[in-house]
């Protein structure tokens, strides 16, 4: 069976499952995606170049669905090369979110289709409106947010079935559609991301932080709102206030992931430094950027507390990643939080209030010891239901790709 892969940044979510078949020699594995899009050992990677420019004479209400028409263009060449070659999928998996799907169905019209079904932007009830501070819609506004939803709808409809990671992500979407959509998590490795008592990290200053020192932990794609990053500083003054020995590491770069920045060319960083001022004892908080894998995981590792906020949302590899590693979490008590998290496995906490979060956190510090069984069961619920090993076997059931030898997970 030859299996083709499509998404911009190839492998993303599709590593897992893509490794998988790569080591089953019943498949052939090829991908499509662009020039930040990494080959695996043992499949084929055909890429195409693309660079998002919005037209002007387009409507505003189309823009984006014009730039997914130009990038499935794209999508398009590559795949006819692909054909041409001698490549006929037989099952493709692509994520709709691009519009990297349109071209599919005519150039494989035999394959099955499988679409990534990450999220469905509403007006109302999600992520939109749900934190006061951020911007208000107006019915223009509404319209253009609805009209992100198009090359997603033509891909659902154009499918033979869709994979959401979780159940509430699922529900973001229509629900006459929902009865296509499966639920199955790409899953961790909780082989590779696991506790370990003897991780250190070194700050840019040089200082060795291990899991002797009390340490709050962040971490986000990018530090935005969207990800509470200006609650979680709003939190610090109080913590470091009560807890004078503890250090703050946070990880993620100034860009924005999703919404919008603060305006005047600043970042979230400059804006929430700004707004604390001389109330944040900067020596204690350590901002690390995108940092290399290793260090990620080290910094996890040496965690006393790890902080995760999200808007109604995309949850986030790193929760799953922090679970695995069995941190003792102080989490939003947001629905998409609450799908893998109860008050047995974390600390949960209403998003918009940095008080309660400060109070969380600080309990924690005091007494690290009474809250391990936390950061126990966290991992626990991690191997048992987010395991790769596991979830892979679930995702090639759904798939109808069977497997002769079982997945070993312990």
């Amino acid at each position: 069976m030859n299996v083709l892969f499509v998404h911009n940044n190839f492998p993303a979510q599709f590593r897992n499952l893509a490794e998988s078949l790569i080591d089953d020699p019943a498949y052939t594995v090829a991908a499509i995606g662009s020039q930040t899009a990494q080959a695996l050992p043992g499949s084929r990677l055909q890429t195409y170049s693309f660079v998002a420019k919005p037209s002007v004479g387009t409507h505003p209400f189309a823009r984006r669905f014009d730039i997914e028409c130009r990038r499935a263009e794209h999508v398009l060449y590559a795949a006819i090369a692909l054909k041409q070659s001698g490549f006929m999928a037989d099952v493709i998996v692509v994520h709709c979110g691009w519009g990297e799907s349109l071209p599919l169905r005519s150039v494989f019209p035999s394959a099955r289709i499988v679409v990534y079904c990450e999220f469905y932007y509403r007006f109302d009830g999600l992520d939109v409106h749900f934190d006061p501070e951020s911007p208000r819609f107006g019915t223009d506004g509404q319209i253009l947010l609805h009209a992100k939803n198009a090359s997603t709808l033509l891909a659902l409809a154009e499918a033979d079935l869709g994979i959401s990671p979780t159940a509430w992500q699922r529900s973001t979407y229509p629900l006459e559609l929902q009865s296509k959509i499966k639920v199955c998590h790409e899953g961790v490795d909780t082989k590779l991301i696991k506790p370990n008592a003897a991780a250190s990290l070194q700050l840019p200053s040089g200082r060795i932080l291990t899991k002797a020192d009390r340490i709050v932990t962040y971490v986000a794609r990018s530090l935005e709102p969207h990800r509470g990053f200006h609650i979680f500083m709003r939190a610090l003054p109080q913590i470091l206030s009560q807890n004078p020995e503890a250090q703050i590491v946070v990880i993620g770069d100034n860009g924005v992931s999703y919404g919008v920045d603060p305006g005047n060319g600043a970042t979230w960083k400059d804006a929430m430094l700004a707004e604390l001022g001389d109330r944040l004892a900067l020596d204690h908080v350590h901002f690390l950027g995108r940092v290399p894998y290793d260090v990620y995981q080290a910094t996890l590792q040496i965690s006393t507390v790890h902080v995760y906020l999200t808007y109604p949302f995309v949850l986030s590899w790193s929760l799953i990643e922090a679970m695995a590693t069995g941190c003792c979490l102080v989490a939003s008590n947001t629905a998409p939080v609450q799908e893998v998290l109860n008050d047995d496995s974390a600390i949960l906490v209403p998003f918009l209030d940095h008080v309660a979060l400060a109070d969380a956190v600080g309990t924690v510090l005091a007494n690290p010891q009474t809250f391990e069984s936390l950061g126990t069961r966290a991992r626990l619920e991690a191997r048992t239901r987010y395991d790769k090993g596991i979830l892979v076997r679930k995702m090639r059931r759904l798939l109808g790709m069977t497997m002769e030898t079982p997945i070993v997970t312990d």
